[in-house]
């Protein structure tokens, strides 16, 4: 099957309407049917602001970057980023086209 790879790139203590703001990504794509996404947490980055984000200074250690990912169809893909600008929650965010299917 054809779709789209989507991820979204944010903090992992970032907050959105009273959740972590991966949670909340990942409890809007279940209730729109999306079938799964994963979490992963980086062990060092930075972003826009330049400030250098690692696991083992304990000041900045609950603020490392996180990637929520997801491999949906291109409709799943256009009406989950609509769902975002809805919420008002500015994320940055990659696609692309992919692949993908189930092996037996």
């Amino acid at each position: 099957m054809k779709g789209t790879y989507l991820k979204f790139y944010l903090h992992e203590n970032r907050h959105h309407r009273h959740l972590l703001a991966y949670e909340w990504l990942l409890e809007q794509a279940r209730s729109l049917g999306i079938q799964g996404g994963s979490v992963f947490k980086s062990i060092a980055g930075y972003g826009r602001h330049g400030v250098l984000h690692e696991d083992h200074f304990f000041e900045l250690a609950n603020d490392l970057p996180v990637e929520v990912v997801f491999v949906v169809s291109t409709e799943q893909s256009e009406q989950f980023l609509s769902v975002i600008r809805e919420a008002n929650l500015p994320l940055l965010y990659v696609t692309m086209p992919v692949e993908y299917g189930t092996l037996p």
